[in-house]
């Protein structure tokens, strides 16, 4: 093991036996011994003092690469459903060091927005807990209900307070820049179109329409159709889309999307469905989520709780995960949804 064999080096670099590291630590020379030959580690509550002892980091000890502390840290944010401040910053130094020496790499720069809206989502979390609360004693305070609006992604009545025309401008820029890459049109367009600008959407989806040729320009043309009012020329495109492209489970999945967001739950429910069907294995589970979520809203708890326990499966039999906020979250839903069934 790596931290066996950097606890060896340490030591033989300042010329200390086995019985001498041994005593420092609290530790018998036969525990020292183990750690160097790789038999086992060092007691976790023993790192601090290993790491001041040799004036270097846990890290340090670990001997990691770049590419595992990267790892680590992706697998950190998707596992820990808070991150503490002093652990956020450590690695935040780190990405930021890594940055500067790898100047063509966009990694760590995108795991430094991940860590930020990891925090930003613990944040938002407390601060609808404290907006709540203050409205539980004085129900009538207009701007704790805008705090826990805005805490929860809820939508706001001022135009100001929704539109994304930053954001366009930005991408629009990006595709001027990348032409060539698909998915910044995408995302173009999703912003475009949520904003309701439809005669610049039809415009940058035919620029894309030159770069793709993929289910997603006529699903953005079917997008664009919807956002119009044209439900049935949007239902067609679709519909033609599924029969060129029958084995795209995306298509469904988007299609789904449309539907849940015009109250159709049934259509989408029955396109999650399909979606999930054509998926091969790995399957992501964002269906299974959409399709709780539905089964809440309808009033049905028992089918929310079996789509959670399906998405509960899923994740351990096909992404070996059963355990990190990634298990922790459908199984808080499963229990909130058990106690309203009880309250029933």
């Amino acid at each position: 093991m790596e931290i066996g064999n950097q606890i060896k080096a340490l030591r033989l670099s300042r010329g200390m036996t086995q019985e001498v590291l041994a005593e420092k630590l609290g530790v018998s020379a036969q525990a020292v011994s183990k750690w160097e030959r790789g038999a086992t580690v060092p007691d976790v509550q023993l790192l601090p003092e290993l790491s001041a002892y040799f004036g270097v980091t846990i890290d340090a000890l670990f001997a990691l690469t770049d590419e595992t502390r990267l790892e680590r840290i992706q697998n950190m944010v998707w596992d820990q459903r808070e991150i503490s401040p002093a652990v956020r910053e450590r690695e935040e130094e780190f990405l930021l060091e890594l940055a500067r020496r790898e100047s063509g790499n966009g990694r760590p720069y995108e795991l430094l927005a991940d860590l930020e809206n990891h925090a930003a989502r613990a944040h938002r979390r407390r601060a609808a807990d404290f907006a709540k609360a203050a409205l539980r004693r004085q129900p009538d305070r207009k701007e704790a209900h805008a705090e826990l609006v805005a805490a929860m992604d809820g939508w706001f009545p001022d135009w100001c307070e929704n539109n994304h025309s930053r954001l366009i401008d930005w991408y629009k820029a990006f595709v001027a820049e990348n032409p060539e890459y698909r998915g910044g049109y995408m995302w173009l367009l999703d912003q475009l179109i949520d904003d309701g600008r439809l005669e610049e959407a039809r415009d940058y989806l035919d620029r894309m329409a030159k770069v793709d040729g993929t289910y997603r320009t006529p699903l953005y043309r079917g997008h664009i159709a919807w956002a119009g009012g044209c439900r049935e020329e949007a239902m067609e495109i679709w519909e033609q889309m599924c029969r060129d492209w029958p084995e795209e489970w995306g298509a469904h999945l988007s299609i789904a999307d449309a539907m849940t967001r015009s109250g159709r739950y049934e259509e989408a429910k029955a396109h999650y469905r399909r979606a999930r069907e054509l998926q091969k294995p790995p399957q992501f589970v964002d269906a299974l989520e959409s399709i709780a979520q539905i089964c809440e809203i309808q009033g049905d708890l028992p089918g929310a709780i079996a789509a959670l326990e399906e998405e509960l499966k899923v994740l351990a039999q096909q992404w070996d995960t059963t355990t990190g906020e990634t298990a922790d979250k459908p199984r808080r839903e499963i229990q909130r949804l058990r106690e309203m069934q009880a309250r029933r």
